[in-house]
């Protein structure tokens, strides 16, 4: 069995991708120039209410739907049960649209299993003896954050030789680095000083990273939409090319107007609130966007103040970018700050003639407290990002 650790719906739909990805020694079902990433329904063909009504190209009579693929072949999922443990989080954007990420993965036959993870000492322990068979059995582990605490923590209670990590966003690209570099796994907008929780935790996070390098007795696999220059010696890196969303959703309708994506920048205490919505503004107003997609952790006063400010009508998407981008309808040019979406959006709206956009952020734009690594590591974001085009910051 495969037992995969998410977190978010992000970790969830990469889950998913992984999960319909032919394995790195996988023999495609059907040749192409491009066999190498297909994808197939697990357990049949998946209801259309899972994509809004959008045709599938789930096998039917053994060969999949080319007008839907554009051509793609398909190969069968990966070998193995899977299940995906929902370790729910507590904010409720995040939590509906886990709930519709969990329902897209149970209509192509993955069990999912919803555990309120969160509220103290009591709801860990009672994580951990509720998991304990589940943990015993896995041949697989699939987690999608390596930084979370509650993950390192089940990762020193399993044994198991094979482990995949799967897209939490840009974080996987400083996990890389902090990987081969053989330093301390922490996240790059935290500052360096340690308090006493991560003092207390530290033998944790110490054995969980022991548990991420491969070597003779363990097996590493990187599952990424993201650029990955070096990766420590023995990491297999598959590349995500989100070809499951582009099998299952879209073409999208294309509307005249940009679309701007949200970030949490603000929220992770990266950015100051103030240039942040003067940006958005003057981007909005060069660029004609409608409409902003607000990330799940922009906080509600924000967002009513960048109503206000910009006019834009504010949309809370109900399941990843990638997803309700897919789905459509969606602008011709979609704007982004330094972000997950500048990677994986190009990727999953190849061939549609959207224009994905990033504007950099500029250095007096951030709050005295950010991190030191800030700054590099945002323009690391935005200078490694394909296929996207590079707008400065607005004066």
């Amino acid at each position: 069995m495969d037992l995969a650790f998410v977190e978010s719906p992000v970790q969830l739909l990469n889950v998913l991708e992984w999960a319909h990805a032919p394995a790195p020694d996988a023999v495609p079902a059907q040749p192409g120039p491009d066999a190498a990433r297909g994808g197939r329904a697990r357990g049949g063909e998946p209801t259309d209410a899972a994509r809004g009504g959008e045709p599938t190209d789930a096998v039917r009579g053994g060969e999949p739907t080319d007008a839907v693929r554009g051509g793609e072949p398909t190969v069968a999922v990966r070998g193995g049960d899977l299940m995906v443990v929902v370790l729910s989080p507590t904010d409720p954007m995040s939590r509906g649209q886990l709930r519709r990420m969990a329902e897209l993965a149970r209509d192509e036959g993955i069990t999912v299993r919803w555990q309120e993870a969160r509220g103290g000492a009591d709801a860990v322990v009672r994580t951990v003896r509720a998991l304990g068979p589940e943990l015993r059995r896995a041949e697989r582990i699939v987690i999608g954050d390596p930084f979370s605490r509650y993950v390192q923590l089940l990762l020193t209670l399993v044994g198991t030789r094979r482990l995949t990590v799967v897209d939490d966003g840009t974080a996987t690209m400083e996990f890389v680095a902090q990987l081969t570099r053989g330093e301390r796994l922490v996240r790059w907008h935290r500052r360096g000083r340690r308090g006493p929780r991560e003092l207390l935790l530290a033998p944790v996070s110490a054995a969980a990273r022991r548990r991420l390098t491969p070597s003779g007795r363990r097996e590493v696999e990187l599952f990424t939409a993201m650029p990955v220059e070096e990766a420590p010696e023995g990491i297999t890196v598959t590349a995500n090319r989100f070809r499951w969303t582009r099998s299952r959703f879209g073409p999208p309708l294309l509307t005249r107007g940009a679309d701007l994506v949200g970030t949490s920048l603000v929220e992770t205490g990266v950015v100051d609130p103030e240039p942040y919505l003067e940006a958005v503004g003057s981007l909005a107003r060069a660029h004609g966007a409608t409409r902003y997609f607000a990330h799940r952790r922009e906080g509600t006063d924000k967002l009513h103040r960048l109503a206000a400010a910009t006019g834009l009508e504010i949309v809370r998407p109900d399941l990843p970018l990638e997803l309700i981008a897919r789905r459509g309808p969606v602008g011709r040019t979609v704007l982004s700050f330094p972000s997950t979406v500048v990677h994986t959006l190009p990727l999953a709206l190849a061939g549609t003639g959207v224009t994905v956009a990033v504007c950099d952020i500029a250095p007096e734009w951030l709050r005295d407290t950010a991190s030191p690594r800030a700054q590099g590591f945002l323009a690391g974001v935005t200078g490694t990002a394909r296929h996207v085009h590079r707008l400065s910051a607005p004066a």
